[in-house]
């Protein structure tokens, strides 16, 4: 098997992390008013979403056993869930550039896609018995079904202003909805993995970058719950207004004071035990926490005037750039490579 072909029977289930993670950064830098290097983001998001799209149907034709082994994989199954996600990370940056009419059809998408996954994923991974417990095998990817569930609140509060009469309570329904289904099943999730933790521990290699979703999950619960509360009046939102608009601070300093145990854990994984730094797909997952943590922190500043947290959020949209760079030069890299050696078969066979 050539290298491209290889690379497409082994693709990563959670690679639209990769859009996740630039569309966040995008927005980013459009809410602090740095409009060119914002929209070049947002096309590269935008033709990383056509690419992967791309690739992951090729792998479902193709490679029809491998996907449903990663579906039915606890350790790697709930990472699908980063499709709803890109999907409507890429829609809210569209919509902010005024294209409603290219994000609206994303938005759709996205909440049947969440339907959709949202039942059968779970079922396929509970369900499973292979013999291992599935408890020993939750990990930071886990998080992600939270992370869609948020990011469809985030695409409904964005599309209500364009709603008719008819269909905005139905937005506003669904925005509270994927709200309230997501803070509980990070609820649900974050029990889990620190059973996990507690029961069966975690060596350095398992705790990789998927594990810093669990700040970048309740971040996103800030911006959406922001955007609900900041929305039209519907009969859902006005019942529960109150009740987001008091828990987005604490979910806010809750992400605060994680961050310097992902990174302390990061110097554990990396510095103490030696496990090595190179570039793997579950990096996104740790572009995506920071970047959108940025996001949460500016939004938290003008919406509910705190300059400190204003503050914390450009100081953090400037280390996300620059993480996106580098992972984006690392995966640019690895493609590269894939292509080359596909394309010269004899230099792989020498250097074998």
């Amino acid at each position: 098997m050539n290298p491209v072909r290889e690379s497409i029977a082994q693709l990563a289930p959670g690679y639209f992390a990769a859009v996740m993670g630039t569309g966040i950064v995008s927005i980013g830098l459009h809410d602090v008013g740095v409009e060119p290097l914002s929209i070049a983001m947002m096309w590269i998001a935008a033709v990383l979403y056509l690419v992967l799209w791309v690739m992951y149907v090729w792998r479902a034709i193709a490679y029809p056993h491998q996907v449903v082994a990663d579906l039915r994989n606890p350790e790697i199954a709930f990472a699908f869930f980063t499709v709803v996600a890109a999907t409507d990370v890429l829609g809210v940056r569209l919509a902010k550039e005024g294209l409603i009419g290219i994000a609206a059809p994303l938005f759709l998408l996205a909440a049947a896609l969440w339907f959709v996954f949202g039942y059968v994923l779970p079922w396929q991974v509970l369900m499973t018995r292979d013999g291992k417990p599935i408890l020993a095998r939750a990990n930071g990817t886990w998080f992600i079904w939270a992370v869609a569930s948020q990011s469809l609140a985030v695409g409904m509060a964005q599309l209500r202003p364009h709603a008719d009469a008819v269909a905005a309570p139905w937005v506003g329904l669904l925005a509270v909805l994927a709200w309230s289904v997501g803070a509980i099943l990070y609820a649900a999730m974050a029990m889990l993995v620190l059973l996990r933790v507690v029961h069966f521990g975690v060596t350095p290699v398992q705790f990789d970058p998927a594990y810093w979703v669990a700040m970048g999950a309740l971040a996103i619960a800030v911006v959406a719950g922001a955007g609900i509360v900041e929305t039209g009046r519907t009969p859902m939102v006005d019942a529960v207004r109150p009740l987001i608009a008091a828990t987005v601070v604490i979910f806010w300093v809750f992400c605060l004071w994680l961050i310097p145990l992902l990174i302390g854990a990061g110097f554990w994984r990396h510095l103490v035990h030696r496990v090595p730094l190179r570039y793997v797909p579950t990096l996104w997952s740790m572009v995506f926490p920071i970047g959108m943590f940025a996001v949460a922190s500016i939004s938290l500043g003008t919406a509910d005037e705190l300059p400190a947290a204003g503050a914390v959020g450009r100081v953090a949209l400037v280390v996300a750039v620059l993480v996106w760079a580098v992972v984006f030069i690392a995966m640019l890299h690895r493609a590269f490579r894939t292509v080359w050696d596909t394309l010269h078969p004899r230099s792989v066979a020498v250097s074998a």
